[in-house]
């Protein structure tokens, strides 16, 4: 399912002495099956437009259309567009509320009516796909859980949804680096599993080069750059002026350049530098 974003502009509190402009013509297109992210300093607009994807939010003016259908359409049914569009907040596990794993990753796709034999498929699937043993956390109480576990119940309660778009807000946030290395695993096997559209924010650069496919960065409610990561973290000075960043392993190789290291500048993650510095090792070193 693709998502696009006609010159989208929101205020908050208009026609008030409050009133603040989060979005401002915001014009974008993330096509189907797509990794997307979505990058930018805090209060740049990422938050208040991830929540129009799904309807939580409506433009002040402008249009979301999700394959070419105005979300907003008059007739339309936002129920619907909710159930193709999943979004997970940050902190997701304070949602958590059932006595066991199994039944709170089951709330969502009971609400859409279905029979217990798909509940049940869905919600197996949903929490094998998200890394955990079915049978050894079915009966269990989320909150017993670790803080990484939770997540991914969280996760796995809105995958069970089976939604088209899957959008994830700063889902590493709070995690011990082995808890966030399982989530960014588990965010790639979802998104190859489901072949969904995915649409990531977060203030990782090392996240973003991972596993996005396509990068856009926002600026004071404004979409200023929609490229592929490799070009976008090409843009180092212009990054740094809006208080981002590359990914760090992209500044090492700038600095391994300038002592003399035969090595291309333009890489963004650390499987493909370290193929880039053990080759110039091996042919010499320096240049």
């Amino acid at each position: 399912m693709s998502i696009q974003a006609e010159h989208v502009t929101f205020e908050y509190s208009p026609g008030t002495p409050f009133a603040t402009k989060a979005l401002d013509d915001v014009t974008l297109t993330i096509p189907t099956g797509t990794f997307a992210a979505l990058i930018g300093h805090t209060g740049s607009g990422k938050s208040t437009l991830i929540q129009h994807f799904n309807g939580l939010i409506k433009p002040t003016s402008g249009r979301i259309l999700l394959d070419g259908a105005d979300i907003h359409e008059k007739g339309g049914s936002l129920t619907a567009v909710r159930r193709r569009v999943g979004l997970v907040f940050q902190y997701p596990e304070y949602q958590l509320f059932e006595e066991t794993v199994e039944k709170d990753v089951a709330f969502g796709p009971k609400n859409l009516g279905l029979s217990e034999e798909e509940i049940r498929r869905r919600v197996k699937k949903a929490i094998e796909l998200v890394g955990l043993d079915f049978e050894a956390v079915r009966e269990r109480s989320p909150f017993d859980l670790s803080g990484g576990q939770k997540r991914r119940v969280a996760i796995a309660g809105v995958v069970a949804m089976e939604p088209r778009v899957l959008i994830l807000d700063e889902p590493t946030a709070g995690l011990d680096p082995r808890g966030r290395n399982e989530i960014l695993a588990q965010l790639k096997t979802l998104h190859e599993s489901y072949e969904m559209t995915t649409v990531l924010v977060s203030h990782s650069m090392e996240d973003v080069a991972d596993l996005a496919e396509l990068v856009l960065v926002m600026h004071r409610g404004r979409v200023v750059m929609q490229k592929e990561p490799r070009a976008v973290f090409a843009q180092i000075p212009f990054l740094e002026s809006m208080g981002l960043a590359a990914p760090q392993v992209t500044y090492l190789m700038a600095k391994l350049r300038e002592k003399g290291f035969e090595v291309p500048t333009n890489l963004i993650n650390v499987a493909e530098a370290t193929d880039a510095i053990e080759a110039a090792l091996k042919g010499g070193g320096t240049c």
